[in-house]
């Protein structure tokens, strides 16, 4: 990794997973709404719940393209699933991403860990090194503690 530190503020994704997620939605909403409208012996509650499932499909893969990372001057909000977390930089003592980790574990001043799904190995395994070693850089220089691989 290079000396020069990422300017803030930089949000952090897995982009090859998230348009992987977010093209099979839209497909898959597409493909299940016309089959709803080409098969004609179905009635209208029948169509709609055929577009209403296609909607809940795509909702949930939109819910698994949402974790990110975004660092600025104060801290790192970390955005998973269904959460989102603000954490001041003196708060993050280590950035951990270690081989077999299914995603970052940010190692916290309180003693427990936070899952950052943000930066996640899966299909983008070296733009997820990348961006751990970014964070952690950023977390060396701006934190309070030792931080590791």
């Amino acid at each position: 990794m290079s000396d020069q530190l990422p300017s803030l503020p930089v949000t952090f994704r897995p982009t090859r997973t998230r348009a992987v997620l977010l093209t099979t939605g839209i497909a898959m909403f597409a493909v299940i709404t016309a089959i709803a409208f080409m098969l004609e012996t179905l009635n209208a509650g029948e169509r709609a719940s055929f577009v209403l499932t296609g909607a809940l499909l795509f909702a949930v893969l939109v819910l698994l393209s949402r974790p990110k990372v975004v660092a600025d001057e104060t801290g790192v909000t970390v955005v998973n699933l269904t959460r989102r977390r603000r954490l001041a930089w003196a708060e993050i003592l280590q950035v951990n991403l270690r081989a077999g980790d299914p995603w970052v574990f940010l190692n916290l001043s309180d003693g427990t860990s936070l899952p950052a799904l943000g930066i996640q190995p899966g299909i983008g395994k070296q733009q997820a090194i990348r961006d751990a070693g970014a964070l952690r850089a950023l977390a060396e220089a701006h934190g309070s503690g030792p931080t590791s691989a």
